[in-house]
Order: C-alpha cells, then structure tokens, then sequence
C-alpha cells in the first residue's frame, strides 16, 4: 500500500535548542506509527548554537520524511509554528518544542484516538521533567468530550493533535503580534471549534523538559504582555461564546492563570508606578468579565482579590497579600450547624472594609479540607445560600457598596 498523505505532520519550531534537540528528535524517530505516516517540518529560528546544522544531519540520515526550513529569528514560537504549518500535509498536525519530546507511542496512540472517536483534538497527557505541568485534567481517559465538560481548559498549551481540516477550514493560525500566551489563544479556539475533543490520562504522550539554563521555561518580557494575553484570551472566548455561565466557565481560566498572578505576592515588590499601571490594565477587564459566575468558582482568596480589583480597593488588596505572602492559613468560621464555612482572610467581617461575607464563603469543594464542615447532601444547602449571596459581589464594575 502507498501512503500518500501521511497521517500526522509534527511540526518543531527551533531556536536555540542544543542539546536538547538530540532527545527531542530521538522521540519522533522512536514512535510506533509507521514512519512512512509521519511527517516532520523543522523550521530554525535563526539559530547560532547548531541547532539548524543537526537538523540538516539528522535529516539527512533518519528514515522519516524530514523537511528542514532556515529563517531568519522571528522572535516567538508563533512564527515558526506558522510556517510549518503552512507546509503540512498530514491529516493531524503535532506542534512539538525542540526542548521536548515525545513519549513512546504517542502519535500511534493520538491518531488512534482521534480516528476511533472522529475527534478535532487529542490531548495526550503529560509529565514534567524539571518542570510541573497541568494536573487537574488527568483524572481519567476521555474518549470524547469538549471543553465545557471537562478541565481541559486548564491545559491550552500547543502540544496537542489537531486535525489539520480543523485548522484549514478556519484558517487557524497563531498570533504572531502575541509574545506570551500565543498558545493559549489557539487552542482555546480549536477546543471551542472542534467536533469533539479526546483526552487520553492514562499514557503519557508528551514530556515537558525544564531547561537547566532557565530558557524557554516561561515567555520573559514584561509584565505587561500578561495582560496583553488575558486581554487577547478574554475577547477571544467573549467572541465564540455567548454571555452566560459556559461563558464565565471558561473566563476562570485568564482570570485564575494569567490575570490574577499579577496581583500576587510579587505586586508587593512593585513601584507605586506599576502598581497603578497595573490596575489601569486590570480596570476594563474586570469591569467586562468579572460576573457573579466567575467570582463563585474561584477559590475564596483568588474571589477576594478579584473583588477588590473591582471594587477599587488596592489598599485592602494589599493587606491580602501580605497575609497570602505569610504562607498562613485563615480561620475557618463555621456557621449554620456546618453548612457553611468562611475563610477569615483579612478584613473579614471588618465593618470599615465593608467587604460582604459572601466573598470569603467557601464552595464545597474548598470547603471539604477543612474540619468541621459538613460535606454531602448539606452542599446544596450552601449552593442555595452562595447563589444567594453572590448577588452581593461587585460585578461589570460596580462599585463596592453596590
């Protein structure tokens, strides 16, 4: 039989990526799938460390169907993404880093994956080596879902399998005016556009390496290019979803990954000028996203520092960190014979704060870690009284008092 279109173009963008593009490349070379199915597309970014020469040696010598692009450095991962993605043939495109690699039978078990179920995107697990990946999706193998239904917006990095039609007919492409959270936004979009998404936990497919010399583990820049990702992230879901709770499900993720990070611990070390340029960025998003939805999803400190962004309050938020900095735990107030547990973070209850008890009221399932609450059939009781109280929170902007 001749394999005219090979089933999966794994395209690596490479800059820099000595020596960890030996193993990287060993994986491809190592995985099951015939290798007359698989394609490789390897675009250096303007390398100066051999990256684009061992590509050309190992092109030259491995069995698989090897095309190797030089360009000039472009300065992010979407660029080189895109121009092998430009190239592709397979019916499913991987976009694997140089600095990674595959796990054994990978691709074999993606394509397997996708073909059983018909699916547009395979997430395949993965393990971090010097690094700490997503945990929260891996509970169980999915043979479909979307991302409604499941936590796989918590992982939206770009190492999964997309069917390439997806992508084409779409006209999917990362944005290059992006320089952190490039990823993020297509994946999300491919979650929100696919006939089905498959999440295989019980494999690892993929291994996440943490560099010794600290590159590539995180997009360096300034902090302003977070917001710029919340901000791009935020519009895109605003766009593909209709306001509502599947809405507000999904704004937790830029909200909890990418927004709320910035009013940290690490706020506490910034100037007075980057403290305000910060809330200035945060002021609209808030105003736009933060709903009633989001705030009860949230974990009570991350609810309580969203709240106080909104509400304007910085001088408060302060006295917050400084606590979260303290690694303490607050009190836990239990009231209504167990049915209802309060975290008592700073200003709970502090009449000149003003900040409504429903802010630091725990979802049962923060709830649950600490003693004296009442778990089980009580957790409808608290969902009544938190949709309740959730009336409370500031939301669209609104002020405090409000």
């Amino acid at each position: 039989m001749t394999v005219t279109q090979p089933d999966v173009s794994v395209i690596i963008g490479a800059y820099e990526a000595m020596p960890y593009l030996v193993e990287c490349l060993a994986s491809v070379e190592a995985q099951t799938l015939d290798h007359a199915r698989i394609e490789v597309i390897a675009v250096d970014d303007g390398s100066t460390d051999g990256t684009g020469e061992y590509l050309e040696e190992f092109a030259a010598r491995t069995s698989l169907t090897v095309t190797v692009i030089r360009q000039d450095n472009s300065g992010g991962p979407s660029g080189p993404r895109n121009v092998g993605l430009g190239k592709a043939a397979g019916r499913y495109v991987f976009f694997l880093d140089a600095d990674d690699r595959l796990g054994p039978e990978a691709l074999e078990r993606m394509v397997a994956m996708a073909d059983r179920n018909n699916t547009d995107v395979v997430v395949g697990k993965v393990e971090g080596v010097n690094r700490k990946p997503p945990q929260s999706m891996w509970g169980s193998t999915l043979e479909r879902t979307d991302v409604f239904s499941s936590n796989i917006k918590f992982t939206l990095s770009a190492q999964k399998l997309f069917r390439r039609a997806l992508l084409e007919r779409h006209s999917m492409r990362f944005d290059e005016s992006l320089w952190t959270g490039e990823d993020a936004l297509f994946t999300m979009e491919a979650y929100l556009r696919a006939d089905g998404v498959s999440l295989i936990a019980d494999h690892v497919c993929y291994y996440l390496v943490g560099r010794e010399d600290g590159k590539h583990v995180t997009k360096s820049g300034s902090w302003t290019l977070r917001f710029d990702s919340a901000r791009a992230l935020m519009t895109l879901i605003a766009d593909m979803v209709p306001e509502g709770p599947r809405r507000d499900a999904l704004m937790v993720r830029p909200f909890v990954v990418t927004l709320l990070p910035q009013f940290g611990p690490k706020f506490l070390k910034n100037s007075e000028k980057v403290r305000q340029q910060k809330l200035d960025l945060a002021k609209p998003l808030i105003e736009a996203y933060w709903t009633d939805e989001v705030a009860h999803r949230l974990r009570v400190h991350e609810r309580l520092r969203a709240y106080l962004l909104a509400a304007q309050r910085p001088d408060l938020l302060l006295d917050v960190l400084e606590f979260i900095k303290s690694n303490e735990t607050p009190e836990a107030v239990v009231e209504k014979k167990g049915r209802r547990l309060y975290l008592a973070y700073p200003h709970f209850r502090d009449p000149e704060a003003g900040i409504p008890d429903s802010v630091f009221l725990a979802e049962p399932r923060e709830a649950r870690d600490f003693p004296g609450y009442r778990a089980g059939s009580v957790d409808v009781l608290l969902r009544r009284a938190v949709r309740k109280a959730r009336r409370m929170l500031p939301v669209r902007g609104a002020s405090a008092a409000a």
